[in-house]
């Protein structure tokens, strides 16, 4: 935990992680309320007071999914195709998908009885120190109780009908306490938990414990940094920050209401667009189109207007030509677009 004292004494501990302040907000406002599960998502920096090292951060951002309110395996089958696609969609090629399940409160004090001291903090513990130890520990999953049990069959289940490949590994327990039931990680081929790229699970007990009603719950979170680091490693190109805008450009009361009715057009077809200042010469609109790296731009004129052709200009080239009026959408679509 990232903890210190502010100039007025109070103590501060920045967000270690995304769901818990997740679930405080299903809380505060009454989401409980409605339609259940209430599927959430959130992006925000996350804070951890460790030695920075090779895939760990003080300070990196995360993303996560959640699905609140559902305690059948099929919202646990869900969130682990959700993060299973994702990562493949990414370009990340050679991933092994780890699940376990580490029962609730109901069946862990059978397992407690076979280890004494936080036998889940001992299996999450990745110093050398520790490996005899976690080697030869009996697996969670000869612990479960009846529902545990079913609810891990009816995953693995749900699992091999979707074909997702899944790898048993009864030594996962994630590095949070709240988990409950069904864990779970994408790790790509090389080895050590700072390389996992996402990981979650279920956390049946965790409203209840922040002073909500009982809610069941269940999701995943990933760490936008460490997913980049792993692109660069396996040499996937990463996409542009964001789509080349066309600008539209013109002079005159008439050429400006045509461009917004093209701008119109054109952004419902999916193309980003920016109308330039029709208060500027055109000369100043075409710098203008050039400063926002513009993919074409669409110049509108008197002119133009009059014999139903706007000219087109490639940014890349300098090569401009003329379009008729009423295909200027669909060729701007399939040309900004490839």
């Amino acid at each position: 935990m990232y903890t210190f004292e502010d100039r007025g004494g109070d103590s501060l501990t920045l967000r270690p992680e995304g769901t818990a302040p997740v679930c405080r907000a299903y809380i505060e406002h009454g989401m409980s309320n409605l339609p259940q599960p209430v599927r959430l998502y959130y992006c925000c920096p996350i804070f951890r007071y460790e030695r920075p090292q090779a895939g760990r951060f003080r300070q990196h951002n995360q993303f996560g999914i959640e699905v609140i309110g559902d305690a059948d395996p099929l919202a646990d089958l869900e969130v682990v195709q959700l993060g299973w696609t994702f990562t493949r969609n990414l370009g990340l090629t050679n991933l092994t998908l780890a699940i376990n399940s580490i029962g609730d409160k109901g069946c862990r004090p059978a397992y407690l009885k076979k280890l004494k001291d936080n036998p889940l903090r001992l299996l999450d513990c990745k110093q050398t120190g520790c490996q005899p130890f976690i080697r030869n520990a009996p697996p969670s999953t000869e612990n479960l109780c009846l529902n545990c049990q079913r609810h891990w069959d009816a995953l693995r289940g749900h699992l091999k009908q979707l074909g997702i490949p899944y790898r048993e590994n009864h030594r996962l327990v994630r590095g949070l306490d709240y988990y409950t039931r069904t864990v779970f990680e994408i790790q790509p081929p090389e080895e050590g938990s700072q390389n996992t790229v996402l990981g979650g699970g279920r956390y049946d007990g965790l409203i209840e414990q922040l002073g909500g009603p009982a809610t069941p719950g269940v999701g995943f979170g990933s760490g936008i940094e460490r997913l980049i680091a792993n692109l660069k490693r396996q040499g996937v190109a990463l996409p542009d920050r964001s789509p080349r805008p066309v600008v539209i450009t013109g002079l005159g009361e008439g050429a400006q209401s045509k461009g917004v009715e093209i701008a119109a057009a054109l952004r419902e077809a999916g193309v980003s667009v920016l109308i330039a200042s029709s208060n500027r010469s055109l000369r100043a609109q075409m710098r203008y189109a050039s400063t926002m790296n513009a993919s074409f731009t669409v110049i509108i004129g008197e002119d133009e207007l009059v014999r139903g052709k706007l000219g087109v200009r490639d940014m890349d080239n300098s090569v401009q030509r003329e379009v008729p009026m009423l295909e200027i959408v669909d060729y701007l679509t399939k040309a900004a677009t490839t």
